[in-house]
C-alpha cells in the first residue's frame, strides 16, 4: 500500500509538471513502449492487468488518449461509457460478471489515484467488502 503521503508527493509532483518530463506510464503501455499483459486492445482503449492486484481479478481499462483525470473539462461522455462497456466485457471474459465485480475510478490523490492518467479498475473473483479502502 501506498502511503497517503508519497500519494501527495505524486500528486503535486503531477501538478508541476514533473511527471510529463519523465512520461506517462499508462501512455507508454498504450503505446506498446512499455510491457503489460493485454487482454483488449481497440482505437480506443487498452485493457491490462494491474501490476499490484487487489484482487484475483484486477484489470486497468484506459483510454489511449491522455487524460489526467475525470476532473478534466470536455472529458469525452462516448469515451466514457465505452470504457465501462469493455470493463462489463472484460468481466464477463474473465468470469466474474455472474458473482459479481466492482469499477472503481479513483480522482487524485485524496482518493487514491497514483498514475495521472484515468483508468478504470475492474475488480472481482473474491467477496469485496464496504467501504472499500
Amino acid at each position: 500500500m501506498i502511503p497517503f503521503a508519497v500519494k501527495r508527493l505524486i500528486f503535486y509532483a503531477y501538478k508541476k509538471g514533473v511527471m510529463k518530463m519523465l512520461g506517462c506510464i499508462f501512455c507508454q503501455v498504450a503505446a506498446g513502449q512499455k510491457p503489460a499483459t493485454i487482454f483488449h486492445e481497440d482505437d480506443r482503449c487498452v485493457v491490462f492487468q494491474d501490476i499490484n492486484p487487489k484482487a484475483p481479478v484486477h484489470l486497468l481499462v484506459i483510454p489511449r488518449k491522455h487524460i489526467s483525470s475525470l476532473n478534466e473539462e470536455n472529458v469525452d461522455e462516448n469515451l466514457l461509457g465505452h470504457l465501462l462497456a469493455v470493463a462489463a466485457k472484460m468481466a464477463r471474459e474473465k468470469g466474474i460478471d455472474g458473482s459479481g465485480f466492482r469499477t472503481v475510478i479513483n480522482t487524485n490523490a485524496e482518493a487514491g489515484q497514483t498514475v495521472f492518467h484515468l483508468h478504470l479498475h475492474v475488480l472481482g473473483g473474491r467477496i469485496l467488502r464496504w467501504p472499500p479502502g
